[in-house]
This record gives C-alpha cells, sequence and structure tokens, in this order.
C-alpha cells in the first residue's frame, strides 16, 4: 500500500514519516508540506532536509489564502506575539477555547487536502503525528482521538472506502514520540518544532517547552538545543 504522510517537518512528523517508511517501504511513502501563512520557514526548510534523509517525494501545497483572515498568533497576517508559556498555562486564560497557536481547523483542512492528493496519487492512507499532549485541556482540539475518529470516518467514506487516516500517536505523549523517534533512528536534529523563526529554538514557546520534557522523560538531550 503506498502512504501519503503529511509532513511539516517537526518532530512528530518525522517519526511519523519514519515509521511509514519503515511499514511501506520509502518507495511507496511521500511527504505533503503544506504552507498555511506561518511567520517562518523553518518549517518548510526542515521538511525538506527530513525528506531528503529518507530518499522519499516532498509535495507542497500553499493554503495561506484560507487563513487570510486569522489573527492566530503563528501567522503572518496577525500581530499578536507567541505566548512563551506552557500550554496549561495560557489555558488558564482561554475560557476553555483553544490557545492562540491553534490554526483554525488545520489539520481538519490539512487532511481534506491531503486526502484529494492521496487518491490522486493511489494511495491508501494518511499519515499524521498528532498526539495526546497537544490535545489536552482543548489546546489543540483537531489533535483529538474524537476528532480523529470523526475525520478518519469521513474520509473513509468519501473516498469510497479506498483511502484511511493512520494516527499511530493519537493515544500517546509527545514523551512516546521521542521514544519511539529514537528507535526509529530519527534525525531529531533535522527537526524544527519551535514557533519561532531563530537560528536557535527559542525554547520558550509552549512546543518547544513540550519538545524539552518529552526528550527529558527519555533521558535524552534535544540535539537542536546543545549550546542554547
Amino acid at each position: 500500500m503506498k502512504a501519503l504522510v503529511l509532513f511539516s517537518g517537526g518532530l512528530d512528523s518525522s517519526t511519523c514519516l519514519a515509521l511509514a517508511v519503515k511499514k511501506h517501504g520509502r518507495e511507496n511513502v511521500t511527504a505533503l508540506s503544506i504552507y498555511y501563512g506561518q511567520k517562518h520557514d523553518k518549517e518548510i526548510k526542515a521538511a525538506r532536509a527530513v525528506a531528503e534523509h529518507y530518499g522519499i517525494e516532498l509535495k507542497a501545497l500553499d493554503l495561506a489564502a484560507v487563513f487570510a483572515g486569522s489573527d492566530c498568533s503563528l501567522l503572518t497576517g496577525s500581530d499578536r506575539d507567541i505566548p512563551k508559556e506552557s500550554y496549561a498555562e495560557q489555558l488558564l486564560h482561554t475560557d476553555g477555547k483553544p490557545v492562540s497557536t491553534y490554526v483554525p481547523f488545520r489539520n481538519g483542512l490539512f487532511l481534506a487536502s491531503a486526502a484529494s492528493i492521496a487518491l490522486s496519487c493511489g494511495c491508501g492512507v494518511i499519515y499524521y503525528g498528532a498526539h495526546s499532549d497537544d490535545a489536552a485541556g482543548n489546546a489543540y482540539p483537531d489533535c483529538s482521538e474524537k476528532f480523529n475518529s470523526a475525520m478518519n470516518e469521513a474520509i473513509f467514506t468519501g473516498s469510497g472506502e479506498q483511502l484511511h487516516i493512520e494516527a499511530p500517536f493519537v493515544g500517546l505523549t509527545k514523551a512516546d514520540v521521542v521514544r519511539m523517534g529514537a528507535e526509529l533512528g530519527v534525525p531529531f536534529e533535522l527537526t524544527w518544532s519551535c514557533y519561532e523563526g531563530g537560528d536557535k529554538p527559542c525554547g520558550q514557546c509552549g512546543t518547544c517547552r513540550d519538545r524539552a520534557t518529552a526528550f527529558r522523560a527519555n533521558g535524552l538531550t534535544d540535539p537542536l538545543m546543545k549550546g542554547v
């Protein structure tokens, strides 16, 4: 079976890519990198580097226009600062709503777009790297098991039962993802998770904090944070 991997170049999607390559063989795996109007291109560059490492095709899609009216702090159209707090701290101020770095229904749009591309390319499965830490507290509701189940059913039905979703980490923590990635030999040094676009990760945004915690839980050092 051919597989399409939603691929940001981050730690989670890179581990997801490694799993897909192991299961299906690199000749049967294609990665899809999506530009959605983020403030920097570090993710895109990381995606290219990791795809080159695995020797797989990387397709690119520009969906920035869809989010042009959003005030999400990750996007170029917003003048809001990216919070330098953990997701738990951010959720104390959201009144039950997602955090400011939540891109409106991003995973729903990405998966729907990926479904069309996957079917056109003869793929039978879409992989993406959502995990439970991102869904916790409604920070990113489009990373939850409930969301994944609903999207999987919609895509399976809408594709004439030709295509389904694999979200191997949806019930796991980021620490679990790091452990699996280490076992698979994922080139963590090529990945990028930080919401800022500096030369080094900021170490303070929500995703940097989660990444650091996940490496520590495994007794490992994040190669991107050496010397920081």
